[in-house]
């Protein structure tokens, strides 16, 4: 990324930070929704459309500051939490995961000009996020986290069974929605050249 960020891409980085937060905690005030110690979030909708609206590298710099913003303290995270030790939970891949969602997305739609791709660009997003997260979850049980009695592999990816439909449904949502804004709001005036990987 070139050069300094103008103010408008400054207050849409901005604004998807604000949104992963949002997204973290929405659902916190709705009991039952955490699985197997996984908090059922909107965190990966937003991460995409992230991705699809501010580019990819963009994107991925507001979820990178994101990230940052929840080690240092900031109650960001879901549950209202925050700290440094959130890199040893089992769901902090899928915190770092997101950074990743938001450029691969942003990459794979910069220059099209088809829904078709931002919809697949949106379940690709998601794929990654449960990849990484789920895996890192697996791992952290085996290694250095308090596993439930009878863990397995097998039981990681079961639990999230449960927010697989919804995050579906959201990734094609986002797609739909990241297309309808690039091929209209953010063709004119100063969002015209907001996409830094197409330059």
């Amino acid at each position: 990324m070139a050069g300094k960020l103008r103010p408008i891409e400054l207050t849409l980085a901005s604004m998807f930070v604000v949104l992963m937060a949002i997204g973290a905690n929405i659902t916190t005030l709705i009991p039952g929704l955490v699985v197997g110690g996984v908090p059922i979030t909107l965190q990966t909708f937003f991460a995409i459309l992230a991705g699809m609206v501010l580019g990819g590298r963009l994107g991925a710099l507001a979820i990178t500051v994101y990230a940052f913003m929840g080690l240092v303290g900031i109650p960001v995270f879901a549950q209202f939490t925050g700290g440094v030790g959130a890199l040893l939970k089992p769901t902090f891949g899928f915190i770092l995961s997101y950074i990743l969602v938001a450029y691969v997305v942003g990459k794979m739609t910069a220059k099209s000009k088809k829904v078709g791709i931002y919809v697949l660009a949106a379940l690709v997003g998601t794929v990654i996020n449960y990849f990484l997260g789920t895996n890192w979850m697996y791992y952290a049980y085996r290694f250095w986290a308090d596993a439930p009695e009878g863990f397995t592999y097998g039981m990681a990816w079961l639990w999230m069974v449960a927010p697989l439909p919804k995050d579906i449904i959201l990734a094609v949502v986002a797609g739909f929605m990241a297309y309808r804004l690039r091929t209209t709001v953010l063709t004119k005036g100063q969002f015209k050249h907001l996409h830094l990987d197409t330059k």
